[in-house]
């Protein structure tokens, strides 16, 4: 199968552009990378990017696709086999999960760069409940307890990466509190694909990050992830 000419366009630490790299790397799909910074971006990308964000895909040195979701759904739609199922009921699960974990991703975002201890500790709450209510899930619907890898999955491992990095006695995460994540985490750890998704030098670009941002937790985490381990 010919496939078209893929160049992903990626700010190296966001958890949005870390699900597509996945997704090409699981479906072996041969890909240009190129890394920006988003704090200064080429005019470039401000005309080709409509909403000004990662990732972008340009396919065939023309076409742009943008949404990490959509992206993603196109990277399988061309690579067999399919990660997304065939029934239409099934995919719009699969879709509301994917959105689901989005918000997760956001709240996890929010905790990891709340300006003051009060914020901190509102996001700490708001992601627990997530993880809660995802955790509770898992007994209840085959989509997120899947045995195979999923596009799911693909959303859900680079939230889970970055709680596995920043743990934390305030952390929303706990492994003896969501075991059945937990296990997911430990299953998706090891494939490749997401091993190989971030830069061998995450924790630190994570720390430069965080240390470029003011307040409460981004201090406090780049400090915890710059001391020897």
């Amino acid at each position: 199968m010919n496939l078209p000419h893929l160049h992903l366009i990626s700010f190296a630490i966001c958890p949005f552009v870390q699900r597509s790299v996945i997704t090409l790397k699981y479906k072996e799909a041969p890909f240009e990378l190129s890394l920006i910074d988003l704090a200064n971006p080429p005019d470039w990308f401000r005309e080709r990017s409509p909403l000004g964000k990662v990732p972008l895909l340009i396919v065939d040195h023309d076409t742009v696709l943008f949404e990490s979701a959509v992206i993603n759904e196109y990277i399988d739609a061309i690579t067999p086999p399919a990660l997304m199922p065939t029934d239409p009921l099934e995919q719009a699960r699969t879709r509301a999960w994917i959105e689901y974990l989005s918000e997760q991703t956001f709240a996890q975002y929010h905790w990891m760069t709340a300006t003051t201890e009060d914020a901190f500790e509102l996001a700490r709450h708001t992601a627990a409940r997530g993880l809660e209510r995802l955790e509770q899930q898992m007994t209840q619907d085959d989509r997120l307890a899947a045995p195979g890898f999923s596009l799911i999955d693909a959303t859900l491992a680079p939230i889970l990466m970055r709680y596995a990095l920043l743990e934390d006695p305030d952390s929303p995460w706990e492994t003896e509190a969501f075991p059945r994540l937990a296990a997911r985490w430990d299953q998706l750890r090891e494939i490749p694909a997401v091993r190989d998704s971030v830069p061998t030098d995450f924790a630190a670009q994570l720390a430069d990050y965080l240390r470029q941002q003011d307040g409460f937790a981004p201090a406090h985490f780049a400090a915890q992830l710059d001391a020897p381990a």
